[in-house]
């Protein structure tokens, strides 16, 4: 049977306003705000996701899975090359938000691997379909295989993360983004 409709609605509504509370407040923003938020009651937040670490993880999915319905999109664009461009810049942009839900996962014990895993292979396929355009586009180097590809795009990430001066991050970012080029 699958779940009522106001359920996956409430649902719906309790990750959106977790994503936003977190990405405003921290990991460490209260479960409360999140319900207040959405909307809903307390009880509403927990009978979806018991335990805060379990509503860190699916938020986590959840932007995972964003990520790989973008790139899918963006995968039919005209320009390939430039929409995978844009979509690495947005993604290193948003550093910092996913650097601290991982943080929070792994600081409680959760396994970020294991936290991906349901969303994996779909982000993964998503990214390599519009890299092989990007690449068939000439605008991305042919010898970048998405493994790769990902993993720059982690490393990347994790640099931009740590640096505070705006400035410096747009420099950094414009390297790594020439360096993908042909």
């Amino acid at each position: 049977m699958s779940p009522r409709a106001d359920a996956v609605r409430n649902r719906t509504k309790v990750l959106a306003a977790a994503d936003e509370v977190f990405a405003e407040l921290g990991t460490d923003a209260p479960t409360d705000e999140v319900a207040r938020r959405a909307g809903v009651g307390i009880g509403t937040v927990f009978r979806h996701f018991p335990t805060k670490e379990g509503l860190l993880a699916a938020v986590f999915q959840e932007r995972l899975r964003q990520v790989g319905s973008e790139a899918a999109a963006m995968a039919t664009s005209e320009d390939p090359a430039e929409a995978f461009h844009e979509l690495f810049t947005k993604l290193i942009g948003n550093s910092r938000t996913k650097q601290a839900l991982g943080e929070a996962l792994t600081a409680a014990g959760i396994d970020v691997d294991d936290a991906i895993a349901p969303v994996r292979d779909e982000v993964r396929g998503a990214i390599a379909i519009l890299l092989a355009k990007a690449q068939e586009a000439g605008g991305v180097r042919g010898d970048i295989g998405v493994d790769e590809a990902i993993a720059l795009l982690i490393g990347a990430s994790q640099a931009s993360a740590a640096v505070i001066d705006i400035s410096m991050r747009a420099r950094t970012l414009n390297v790594f983004l020439d360096g993908l080029r042909p």
